[in-house]
């Protein structure tokens, strides 16, 4: 899923759980992390909303959450941000974090 600044505020809003990766095309390490995030949106389709907003496209976004450094992996319950990952990481890592919010 991408999300925008134009649909990020319903996706909160309407998911419990919401997982962001904030990226860019030109980072390395995000190229490593986007399949992952885009693995974990199909294995938990219809309990979580996961996905992917580009830092140069959605620069609201990047300035409210305070970006400075991407990939950067954003964990929302209910509406607030209850954790973060900077940095590429392994599947499981991101994964757990996922399941505890579950």
């Amino acid at each position: 899923m991408i999300f925008t600044e134009e649909n990020f505020n319903d996706v909160l809003a309407s998911n419990t759980v919401v997982v962001a990766d904030f990226w860019a095309t030109w980072c390395g390490p995000c190229r490593m992390v986007g399949p992952v995030i885009e693995s974990l949106a199909k294995d938990y389709e219809g309990k979580a909303a996961i996905g992917k907003i580009d830092i140069e496209e959605n620069d609201s976004l990047t300035e409210q959450y305070g970006i400075r450094n991407v990939p950067t992996v954003l964990f929302f319950k209910n509406g607030q941000l209850v954790d973060k990952v900077v940095g590429a990481g392994p599947r499981a890592m991101y994964e757990d974090k996922l399941k505890a919010l579950l």
